[in-house]
């Protein structure tokens, strides 16, 4: 499933074409996704203007003149292609052919800037919503959603208040969507190797006993806004669905130090240890034995020129 960076890049993809313009013609042509469409959607979607288009954790929000947001989740496999004058555009060397029209292309947006949005979803497990801007912050989609992850509202001063007194493992409590919004199976692995901390150690063992952070509770905080912000700048990381809107694909994922390294040599300066996996609530867990266990800051390597 697409994780935060890769919604965050589809979005940036998404607003120079869908941003001021209105929807001309809206093609449905299936009447569900993971739920069915909202009764009347593609009549309530046409003559409107996307005033903005936001992100809410993994959830794509363009916010329309009739006061509706139109909310969108890319599910397992769901991807935007954007068009403008026929064709679509295919920079970067990581290559992704959009194809021609494909039997999965179930939603097409017509711009009146003339750009054609379209998505497709092989397995449908995204869906799209519309709601009330007064209403986004309750409805069944985001009622009860913890922080974003990206910003100043996560610090240390935070994880220590949401992470006191609870036993659960550290990992598990950073997936909890509940409390932190958006973070994802591989950003949590890559977070944790480079804060050194193990993720099976309790979540509280990041606050004292006074409810106070830790100052691995502060470099936690940092070092998740430096993987989720390196990794909307690589575009994401592209694991068999992941593309950009243009079908370029992300590359976050020749950076991985721990995910999906199973068997191979840590990166750490003078580590000899190797990245091992272990499965906590149905997921794969990478991290090094020896660096995660000492409770170390792991040294960034020096980034090449090439």
């Amino acid at each position: 499933m697409p994780e935060l960076p890769e919604v965050e890049t589809v979005r940036r993809g998404l607003a120079p074409a869908m941003t001021g313009a209105r929807f001309s013609k809206v093609e449905q042509r299936r009447p569900d996704l993971r739920f069915p469409f909202p009764d009347r959607f593609a009549e309530r979607l046409e003559g409107q203007e996307v005033v903005s288009l936001g992100r809410r954790a993994k959830y794509l929000l363009a916010d329309l003149s009739s006061g509706e947001v139109l909310i969108m989740h890319l599910g397992m496999s769901g991807r935007f292609l954007v068009t403008m004058d026929g064709t679509t555009r295919e920079p970067g060397s990581f290559h992704h052919d959009p194809g021609k029209a494909s039997p999965h292309d179930h939603v097409v947006f017509t711009l009146s800037n003339g750009a054609t949005v379209t998505y497709n979803d092989t397995r449908r497990f995204g869906f799209m919503d519309l709601v009330p801007r007064t209403e986004i912050e309750t409805c069944r989609h985001f009622a009860g959603m913890g922080i974003e992850p990206l910003g100043n509202e996560l610090s240390g001063e935070t994880i220590a208040r949401l992470f006191a007194d609870r036993r659960t493992p550290l990992k598990a409590a950073l997936l909890d969507q509940s409390l932190i919004a958006g973070l994802g199976n591989i950003y949590v692995c890559e977070a944790l190797f480079r804060a050194g901390l193990h993720p099976q150690a309790p979540a509280g063992s990041l606050a004292t006993k006074a409810g106070k952070p830790t100052a691995k509770a502060h470099e936690l905080a940092d070092i998740i806004r430096d993987v989720l912000t390196e990794a909307v700048k690589a575009g994401g990381s592209t694991l068999r669905d992941h593309a950009q809107v243009d079908g370029t694909l992300g590359y976050f994922q020749h950076t991985f130090r721990v995910y999906d390294r199973e068997g191979e040599a840590c990166v750490t300066p003078r580590c000899t240890g190797t990245v091992a996996r272990l499965v906590q609530s149905g997921r794969s867990t990478f991290y090094c034995p020896q660096c995660q266990r000492r409770g170390r800051r792991v040294e960034r390597p020096v980034a090449s020129g090439g």
